[in-house]
């Protein structure tokens, strides 16, 4: 082989082993590219997410704040309702003693007290505490308690016939349930529709 060979041979030689080494750093760059794109995806991915989860949670603290504006009031009005049902029993049993009767001066005492109470009515209702209509509603047992049945044919059966406690809602939320009365059908009365 002549010089002009050997130096062609070695030319070539290198070319070739330049032509690997560009496609081996073309196949690198395409690689790292890839990988760059993949680290980039991954990192938008992480942070769509962490966006998501501060907005959750943003909103989640504003529920917070926004049921303890409305509902951090429920036990003191919860508790406040035993100064209402004791201004009432305290009325009704001064109206039915029989010594307190006679006394000259009982109206003004009973007008004084239904005074106290329509106030006492009013600054709940300004502060969204509202009774619940229970009689001759059909039985809830979201809003009710029952406490007996009642036979009675004149409604019908599930009906609240009385109510032995009020009940009341604070906002949207149950403060306290009715506990009422519930009528029950007359057994004479559902065997005659069945025979008929």
């Amino acid at each position: 082989m002549s010089e002009n060979d050997k130096k062609k041979q070695s030319f070539q030689d290198n070319s070739d082993v330049s032509s690997e080494k560009s496609s081996k750093d073309d196949n690198k760059n395409e690689q790292d590219d890839i990988s760059v794109e993949k680290k980039l995806k991954d990192t938008e991915d992480k942070l769509l997410r962490s966006l998501a989860e501060i907005e959750n949670q943003r909103r989640r603290f504003e529920k917070e704040i926004k049921d303890a504006f409305e509902f951090g009031s429920f036990n003191f009005a919860k508790e406040s309702l035993a100064i209402l049902d004791n201004l009432q029993r305290a009325k009704e049993a001064i109206k039915n003693d029989n010594v307190l009767k006679n006394n000259k001066d009982l109206d003004k005492f009973i007008e004084n007290i239904n005074i106290i109470e329509k106030d006492l009515i009013n600054i709940f209702q300004r502060n969204n505490i509202k009774k619940i209509d229970a009689l001759e509603k059909k039985f809830n047992p979201n809003l009710h308690q029952a406490m007996n049945e009642v036979e009675n044919n004149e409604v019908e059966p599930g009906t609240v016939v009385n109510e032995i406690q009020s009940g009341y809602m604070l906002g949207e939320r149950l403060l306290r349930p009715a506990l009422v009365g519930v009528a029950k059908g007359n057994n004479l009365k559902k065997h005659e529709k069945k025979e008929k």
